[in-house]
């Protein structure tokens, strides 16, 4: 199902939730009901309540989106880090440069074509894109520079392979939710708590008003399900894309 349909059923719901108790609320009140009595401390909570829950809302937007953003630095770190050693291998001998840019070109293909998906669906990394990148090594530092200029570049390179290996355990590390399970329980239960409390207010069925609940429960299910999509840096709609593999390895996908 995609992520956009249940972004939409999900909003939709909500509204429908709570515009249907809204009139069966207003249904039982009679004749003499007055919303103007409503104390003036419940106003005050009702404000507070949602101020709060709105700052844990950001708070909780701004922590995925960070996560996201690293996942998706880690995953550019990796990518240009890989072609630094494609590109700095040009003083090799071609045999030895042929060796080295197959194997990286091997490596990029299977992140692309399998490892991502295997990312998304279950959070960590492959033992053969793991197997892969030792080969990259391998490549790289079992060769003995013949000159001068072959020594010069060894190094760099070997620094290169590091680098790539350490964005690949960022990117590993990235590919898990990041929001604890009790976080996820707070706020489902404080939009609860703020949907809950517009009924405190004694809410009309006048179209203003049954206008603005709809709005206020489907923003909060919209932005719970920002969050949600964004928790998982690899696995969904938002999520990071291996577009830094593609742009330095356009072949990465033949």
């Amino acid at each position: 199902m995609s992520e956009w349909l249940v972004l939409s059923i999900a909003m939709a719901s909500a509204c429908a939730v709570v515009l249907t108790i809204t009139v069966i609320n207003n249904r039982r009140l009679g004749d003499d009901d007055d919303p103007s009595e409503t104390p003036d401390v419940i106003e005050y909570m009702t404000m507070m309540i949602g101020v709060v829950y709105a700052i844990v809302l950001g708070l909780a937007i701004a922590g995925v989106w960070e996560g996201r953003s690293a996942a998706q630095e880690s995953v550019r770190q990796e990518a240009q880090a890989l072609h630094e050693v494609s590109a700095r291998s040009e003083v090799y001998p071609a045999e030895v440069r042929a060796r080295i840019r197959s194997d990286v070109d091997a490596y990029v293909t299977y992140v692309v074509t399998t490892e991502w998906r295997h990312m998304a669906d279950h959070g960590s990394l492959t033992g053969r894109g793991t197997e892969l990148l030792d080969q990259v090594r391998r490549d790289v530092t079992d060769y003995v520079p013949k000159s001068d200029h072959e020594a010069q570049a060894y190094q760099p390179l070997v620094d290169q392979v590091a680098a790539a290996d350490d964005a690949r355990g960022a990117r590993g590390q990235g590919a898990e939710a990041t929001m604890p399970g009790v976080v996820w329980f707070g706020l489902i239960i404080g939009a609860l708590v703020a949907v809950g409390l517009i009924f405190a207010l004694q809410i009309r069925r006048t179209g203003r008003e049954l206008l603005l609940a709809g709005l206020y429960s489907a923003l909060i299910a919209f932005l719970l399900f920002l969050i949600w999509d964004f928790d998982a840096p690899f696995g969904r709609g938002l999520s990071a894309t291996a577009g830094p593999f593609l742009d330095l390895f356009p072949d990465a996908t033949r």
